[in-house]
């Protein structure tokens, strides 16, 4: 009878567990449903809704959402930068998802996520949401997310490491390598001003490697600015202090030339602007003396060094007082505001010896020798002189004819538009308001 029973029981225990392994095999095997099949990683835009946000989230370690509106004309523009950024943010070594959400229609989950404005960017790192703030075109908004998601401190552990991280880096941003140093030395600074700059210490590299960047001892902080083939050395000290400084100094290139883009680098930045105003920065003349700027500027490093052609950027030259026919080049220091300062005897500079020319401009500046002016719009016969003034008086000319045609024609009438006052007013809207243009460039993110 035991044994029988025993039997049974082996029976319905094997029975058991192979019924066990029967529903594993069919959960194992089972097809993948719509909504885990639009999570691969494919660079295309996702389309969220209820019933996957979450799902979505907890499936990539990043991923930017566009909480939009359909009848958004900013959503409108935006998406397609969108749909451009998502294939490169996929392909990264660290993969960024980029997905939407109509968060009109779906209004509890916007109101979830606090999205009071169309469109609301946010990356959601490991499932905590931060707010995008950064720029939106394509392939700036890449730039931006690409440092974001980066390390804060690279380590890098062999010459090849070092040059791997080069490459990666790119050229959009300084980049920051302490040989022989400690990450903990810099990891604060390296949080601090990590939208701005990639940051690594090398733990291990070769003779070569100290070669290929002009440092002879350790520790050494080497600073390189690819996309103006410069690079600079930093032995110490490294209290925080002098490091920083060190950093923010060389957050910029030597001499920086001046445009809408370049300008945001300026912001921040607290130091004076000696800036130098070219005919053309583009001609030969312009780049020997970009060369010799760059001298003066690794010596005076307390000042940042800036040149801008009358060429390249008319409206904002002209805000320094300088039209077609002044003598360039000229150079003035900007205090990045409404103020800057002439040097005496130094108004205008000739092709001889610009040097010593540089070198005087600098030292007159340093012994107060100079002359305070407000940025501010061209000058009358500047705005004459100007493309722009000409056509303008063109058209009062024009007006003003027509106003007397229409006045001869209806003189029992009393003359109710057209008058001083009008014209007056008119004209003063009509002229360009360089200054306020260059206060609004400094302010654009």
């Amino acid at each position: 009878m035991a044994s029988s029973l025993l039997r049974i029981y082996s029976f319905f225990s094997s029975f058991r567990l192979q019924l066990l392994l029967f529903f594993a095999l069919i959960l194992l095997s089972r097809p993948i449903s719509a909504a885990e099949n639009q999570f691969k990683l494919d660079g295309k835009v996702l389309e969220l809704d209820d019933s996957n946000f979450d799902a979505a989230i907890s499936n990539f370690d990043y991923i930017l959402v566009d909480f939009y509106a359909p009848w958004c004309g900013h959503c409108k523009r935006l998406a397609p930068e969108l749909d451009k950024a998502a294939p490169i943010l996929a392909g990264l070594k660290q993969p960024i998802v980029v997905a939407k959400v109509d968060a009109d229609k779906y209004r509890k989950l916007g109101s979830k996520h606090d999205i009071d404005g169309y469109p609301t960017l946010k990356i959601f790192m490991h499932g905590v949401a931060t707010e995008y703030y950064g720029p939106r075109k394509a392939d700036l908004l890449v730039r931006f997310l690409t440092k974001f998601v980066a390390p804060d401190v690279s380590i890098l552990n062999s010459d090849s490491a070092i040059r791997d991280f080069i490459e990666a880096a790119g050229t959009n941003f300084p980049i920051f390598i302490g040989f022989g140093l400690n990450e903990s030395v810099i990891s604060d600074l390296a949080v601090k001003y990590k939208k701005k700059a990639w940051f690594s210490v090398a733990k291990d590299f070769s003779d070569d490697i100290m070669s290929l960047y002009d440092f002879d001892k350790v520790p050494a902080l080497v600073a390189i600015h690819p996309a103006y083939n410069e690079q600079s050395i930093f032995y110490g000290p490294y209290e925080e202090k002098f490091l920083e400084d060190y950093i923010k100094q060389s957050l910029l290139p030597l001499v920086l030339p001046i445009n809408q883009e370049s300008l945001k680098l300026l912001k921040d930045d607290k130091r004076k602007v000696v800036l130098t105003i070219l005919e053309d920065e583009a001609d030969e003349q312009s780049n020997e003396l970009v060369k010799v700027l760059k001298a003066a500027a690794s010596a005076n490093r307390d000042l940042v060094f800036g040149y801008v052609g009358f060429k390249q950027w008319e409206d904002f030259v002209e805000s320094f007082e300088v039209y077609k026919k002044t003598p360039l080049p000229r150079m003035v220091v900007w205090h990045g505001d409404e103020e800057y300062y002439v040097v005496i005897g130094s108004e205008s500079m000739n092709e001889t010896d610009i040097g010593t020319q540089v070198s005087r401009f600098l030292e007159g500046y340093r012994e107060g020798n100079v002359v305070k002016k407000s940025v501010a719009g061209p000058t009358l016969m500047g705005f004459l002189n100007s493309q722009i003034g000409v056509k303008i008086v063109l058209i009062f000319i024009f007006v003003a004819l027509v106003m007397l045609m229409i006045f001869s024609m209806t003189k029992e009438e009393p003359l109710t538009v057209g008058t001083r006052e009008q014209v007056d007013e008119r004209s003063s809207t009509s002229q360009p308001e360089s200054a306020e243009l260059l206060r609004s460039a400094l302010k654009e993110d």
